[in-house]
């Protein structure tokens, strides 16, 4: 549906919903990487999750109604994360704090804080999280959406991903608050649960009503057709920096040069600067260093007799008093209190 062109009223700040009875039921905290990863998999989709900038503080908390499921997450630090195609559901991100941004069949949408998106991809996905983000999430069944709208029950062309218009953004807020406190009630009876499916069933019609989402002149988002591919120098940097990256992976206890990671990315160090500082964020260089940190830290967790000297100086870091300014930056402890947790 065609974002509407008359003036709205300023929304309300994201926190100003009532998460409280959401908050209550903690699935699982963690500042594990490897748990972290796991454990959101489960509730949500496989995935492939690269830590970016930050320490590692992942929350998610969970409630369900009768065939919807809805969680708020965050994982602290800046993530890349590539989950497989969803098969069976699509998911609204409401950015709580923070921002994040999605690619989807070809299509980028930035979901500032405050603002909401829906998610459907049937090829491809990967999203970016800001440091600190955190993210209200609805899972929808694809079924519940086919069933909500009697015209046209076996059909379902959702967008891959569409940012909801500001006009459509109230609503939605209340129809969140609503889901909320709906589990917050007691569900012993049959006319409760046949109400619950009602309402649902309003939450998907409003879904597959609005699922054009189209987003105002003014927000910061970059569309294509879900058919179109992205362009040849995008799709290529992509490709050049997950080779880099791969190549670290491969080598992060070998001396590297700058001069190695161009190579293994096909560009020149001028050209994989640029790269990895608009796509990354960082040089070429920091997120090597990212990456061994990340390796040392997973090292000292899982093993009991590891010495942290000996971590440093396999994964490349030979000065131990810098090594431990960067691990306490990234990690906010220094690694000898990492052996001390452990235990």
């Amino acid at each position: 549906m065609p974002a509407m062109q008359t003036q709205s009223a300023p929304l309300p700040p994201a926190g100003s919903l009532d998460l409280s009875h959401l908050y209550q039921h903690c699935l699982f905290r963690s500042d594990a990487q490897v748990d972290s990863h796991d454990q959101v998999a489960r509730e949500l989709s496989d995935h492939d999750l690269r830590w970016r900038h930050g320490a590692v503080d992942t929350a998610m908390y969970k409630a369900g109604m009768r065939r919807m499921e809805m969680f708020v997450l965050r994982y602290g630090a800046e993530v890349e994360v590539r989950p497989r195609p969803f098969k069976d559901f699509a998911l609204v991100h409401l950015s709580l704090r923070g921002g994040a941004e999605i690619e989807a069949d070809g299509v980028r949408v930035s979901i500032p804080q405050g603002r909401t998106a829906l998610i459907a991809p049937r090829k491809s996905i990967r999203m970016w999280w800001e440091r600190g983000s955190e993210q209200f999430i609805l899972k929808v069944p694809h079924s519940l959406l086919r069933e909500c709208d009697a015209s046209s029950p076996g059909e379902l062309n959702l967008p891959s991903a569409a940012l909801m218009s500001t006009p459509h953004e109230g609503p939605w807020r209340s129809l969140v608050q609503s889901l909320v406190h709906t589990t917050a009630l007691p569900n012993g009876s049959q006319a409760h649960g046949v109400w619950v499916d009602h309402f649902e069933r309003n939450v998907a019609l409003f879904l597959r009503t609005h699922s054009g989402m189209g987003a105002d002149p003014s927000t910061s988002v970059v569309t294509r057709s879900p058919h179109q591919a992205i362009s040849i120098s995008e799709s290529s940097a992509y490709a050049r920096l997950d080779a880099m990256e791969a190549y670290m992976r491969r080598r992060l206890a070998a001396p590297l040069a700058l001069v190695d990671l161009a190579q293994a990315a096909g560009v020149s160090i001028r050209t994989l600067t640029m790269l990895c500082q608009r796509h990354r964020g960082a040089s070429p260089m920091e997120l090597l260093r990212t990456m061994r940190l990340d390796a040392v830290r997973a090292h000292l967790q899982s093993d009991a007799n590891a010495s942290v000297t000996t971590c440093a100086l396999e994964y490349g870091f030979g000065h131990l008093g810098r090594f431990s300014a960067y691990y306490r930056e990234r990690f906010g402890e220094l690694p000898s209190e990492t052996g001390l947790r452990r235990h």
